[in-house]
C-alpha cells in the first residue's frame, strides 16, 4: 500500500513501475482512510483454487457501509487530482533534494518517485559509509524547526518522505528549506 494508490504519482500502483501483473495484490488501511478496510485482488482462478484449500472467515468481514467508504475514497483521489498532485508535487520535491545533493556530500541518494522518496545519508560517497548519527541529529534539528522525520533503513541512514497525498508545492518547499538550513547551519 506504501506505494499503491498514486503515491508515486507517475503510476496508481508500485509494480506497474515495473511492468508486471501481480497475481495477488493486498491492500490495507490506507483503502479507507482510517476506516478499518482492506482488500486481497486476484483473478477467480487464483481466488477459486485457494477456495479449494479450505474455508476462509474473516471476522471483519465487509459492510455496505465500508463499501461507500472505500468508493468514496477512489471517488476523492479522482476529484481531488491526488495522484496528479503526487507527481507534481513530488517531481518538485525530488528536484529540490537533488539540488541538495550537489551542495551538500552527506546527502548520498535521493530514491523514489512521487510522494514516496528516500533522502541517504552517507559520510562517504565513494564508500557508501551511512551517516546514521548524523541523521538522528538531523531529525532532531529538523524537529526544532517543525518537521518530524525520522531515520530509518537497515543503517537509519535514510528519511522516508510519504506525506499526505494533498501535500502542496508551499508545504514541500518548508520541508526543503528547513533540511537546506539544518545542511548549512549544522546540526
Amino acid at each position: 500500500m506504501q506505494v499503491g494508490y498514486g503515491r508515486l504519482g507517475h503510476h496508481f500502483w508500485g509494480f506497474e513501475e515495473q511492468g508486471v501483473v501481480p497475481d495477488i495484490i493486498t491492500v490495507a488501511k490506507g483503502m479507507g482512510n482510517g476506516h478499518p478496510l482492506g482488500a486481497v485482488i486476484t483473478t477467480k482462478a487464483i481466488a477459486d483454487a485457494l477456495e479449494k484449500e479450505g474455508y476462509f472467515f474473516s471476522s471483519a468481514g465487509g459492510s455496505p457501509v465500508s463499501s461507500v467508504v472505500g468508493m468514496t475514497v477512489l471517488d476523492i483521489m479522482r476529484d481531488e487530482g491526488l495522484q496528479e498532485n503526487a507527481r507534481m508535487v513530488g517531481d518538485h520535491l525530488k528536484q529540490r533534494l537533488e539540488a541538495l545533493g550537489q551542495r551538500f556530500p552527506l546527502v548520498g541518494a535521493v530514491h523514489g518517485m512521487g510522494l514516496y522518496l528516500g533522502l541517504e545519508f552517507v559520510r562517504d560517497r565513494e564508500t557508501l559509509m551511512p551517516a546514521t548519527a548524523e541523521t538522528a541529529a538531523i531529525c532532531d534539528r529538523l524537529l526544532q524547526l517543525g518537521v518530524i522525520m525520522q531515520p530509518t533503513g537497515d543503517h537509519l541512514n535514510v528519511l522516508k518522505i510519504k506525506p499526505p497525498l494533498c501535500l502542496s508545492l508551499e508545504s514541500a518547499d518548508f520541508f526543503a528549506d528547513m533540511l537546506e538550513r539544518v545542511l548549512s547551519e549544522g546540526w
